[in-house]
């Protein structure tokens, strides 16, 4: 097994963190294995390239100011802006005994219910946990999903066994599925109903013409024509008299009303 070996330095707890960092140094701490936790900082750069290449369940040797040191990266703290390392942790292990750890888990291949027959694929557990001897923890756990069609899955229990490797993790629990793309329908509204931002009102414009038609023909029908056909404007019916003239022929003149004596 090739060794990955790192190079760390101890610090004071007391250390100024920033000024570590400034110098390229992410502080961390080694502890673990009922041994008293040490206060350490190590290189960035190569620290991130050990960690790209290999991946982060890789097992470290760390030199140690001469001594070396087997340790796993338990934790990894970043800078929420900028996602640099700001901490790590480091677990002291023993090779002759076995620890528990996540493994990742990596799907490879294209699924034959999502290019044909346009499924979708769900990841849903990303990490299995596993017992093992620090030699035997494997990088990653591939999981191959090209024979899965619409509606199958594959479970931890499918996970071909890995020598020198306990799944601690629950057997039944689903890695991957394809399912049917969920489609949202649109509901037709129905018959009668009024469309959206519609009021129900006709427009103004329209209601009072309405109006006016009709008050037209109502004033019109409250009045009847005078019998015998209406005068032209401005021209007295026929037979009628003047204003102040004489009364229709034929109709006799209405005596005037004598103004009673003023009595003496």
């Amino acid at each position: 097994m090739e060794k990955n070996i790192l190079k760390v330095v101890k610090r004071d707890v007391k250390s100024n963190l920033r000024s570590l960092r400034e110098q390229g140094l992410v502080p961390g701490v080694l502890y673990g294995h009922g041994e008293k936790p040490v206060t350490v900082a190590v290189e960035e750069k190569p620290f991130g390239k050990l960690l790209q290449t290999a991946g982060k369940n890789v097992l470290i040797t760390l030199d140690l100011e001469g001594k070396s040191e087997s340790a796993l990266v338990k934790d990894i703290q970043r800078d929420i802006i900028k996602r640099n390392m700001i901490h790590v942790d480091f677990q002291r292990v023993v090779m002759s005994e076995k620890i528990e750890v996540s493994i990742p888990i990596h799907v490879v291949g294209e699924a034959p219910g999502v290019k044909v027959s346009g499924g979708l694929l769900e990841h849903l557990t990303r990490a299995v946990k596993v017992r093992c001897l620090p030699s035997n923890i494997p990088p990653a756990i591939a999981v191959d999903v090209s024979a899965l069609e619409i509606g199958q899955s594959i479970l931890v229990r499918d996970l071909k066994p890995m020598e020198g490797v306990e799944l601690l993790t629950d057997p039944a629990l689903i890695i991957v599925n394809v399912i049917v793309p969920h489609v949202e329908e649109e509901v037709a509204p129905a018959e009668g109903a009024a469309l959206p931002g519609a009021t129900g009102a006709e427009p103004e414009v329209i209601a009072t013409k309405g109006k006016k038609e009709e008050e037209g023909a109502e004033g019109a029908a409250a009045t009847p024509p005078p019998k015998g056909g209406g005068a032209k404007p401005g021209e007295a019916k026929k037979g009628a008299p003047a204003a102040g003239g004489d009364a229709k022929k034929g109709e006799a003149a209405k005596p005037e009303a004598k103004k009673p004596e003023a009595k003496k």
